[in-house]
């Protein structure tokens, strides 16, 4: 189930279910002569307009929630959902009309009041039918209900991240296999292996190995010149830049593998 996919009006139909079943458990009608009943005791009512309101609003959250579409009796979940809140509050409406229903025996012709329980239910069923209704033709009601997360900012350039792998402004520089840097090691030398130096050609007189970060998602490929990428440089992340080669950049991964950046159009130097 996915939560993020429900909407602004699922939130609706969601906190006037909670409101309906708060509702089933406060008198139905204020009166004299006998005990004053909740929903509990008039099952018709019960489950008419409450326990129904409640299972309806229960299915189109459903409905939304499951990745693929769900049918009971040839029905959509949703489309059910719907119609069952849309009967709580017709149930509602006659209710408040006639709230002495099933008791009428009992209470006779004496002077009542309707109870905030049926009062609280009846509002609480026209919010969820209201909301059931207006969700799929309202826009501002299709709006997420849980934003999603924000992407992080990208930084500005010469910026420099707070940590991570291949973090050049760090005290001591990371090993990307794991590996502890030895003593002695240099800043812009290549990271150690477990004690044993990572596999690199020998550089050009004039380079010396740095890292660097990419602004967008790059292909790394094979130092052979093979047509197909073997990794991918991913932005955010710093690698190291081992030698200059006649194809390109020759940039280390953090898994250890060697591979030619053909494109290091505005790429950021740590």
């Amino acid at each position: 189930m996915n939560i993020r996919s429900l909407t602004r009006g699922d939130g609706v139909v969601i906190g006037a279910a909670v409101l309906l079943f708060i509702a089933s458990f406060l008198d139905t009608f204020d009166g004299s002569g006998g005990d004053i009943p909740t929903a509990w005791d008039n099952l018709g009512l019960l489950m008419g307009m409450y326990v129904g309101g409640i299972i309806g609003a229960a299915l189109i959250v459903l409905a939304r929630a499951l990745p693929q579409p769900r049918k009971i009796v040839g029905l959509d979940l949703g489309q059910l959902g719907v119609a069952l809140t849309v009967f709580a509050a017709w149930t509602a409406f006659w209710s408040i009309i006639d709230p002495l229903g099933a008791f009428s025996d009992t209470f006779g012709s004496a002077d009542v009041e309707r109870g905030a329980g049926l009062i609280l239910g009846f509002i609480a069923t026209l919010v969820l039918a209201g909301g059931a209704v207006a969700t799929p033709l309202v826009p501002a009601l299709q709006a997420a209900l849980i934003p999603a997360p924000k992407p992080p900012a990208p930084l500005p350039y010469g910026a420099q991240p707070p940590g991570g792998y291949g973090y050049p402004g760090a005290q001591q520089q990371p090993s990307p296999f794991g590996g502890q840097p030895q003593q002695g090691q240099q800043p812009g030398q290549p990271p150690f292996t477990g004690g044993q130096p990572a596999p690199a050609q020998p550089p050009a007189a004039d380079f010396s190995p740095f890292w660097f970060a990419v602004p967008v998602a790059r292909p790394l490929y094979a130092e052979d010149g093979a047509p197909m990428p073997i990794a991918e440089l991913a932005p955010g992340t710093w690698y190291l830049a081992v030698e200059q080669g006649a194809q390109g950049l020759v940039a280390q991964t953090q898994d250890g593998r060697r591979g030619v950046l053909r494109d290091t159009s505005g790429i950021q130097r740590g």
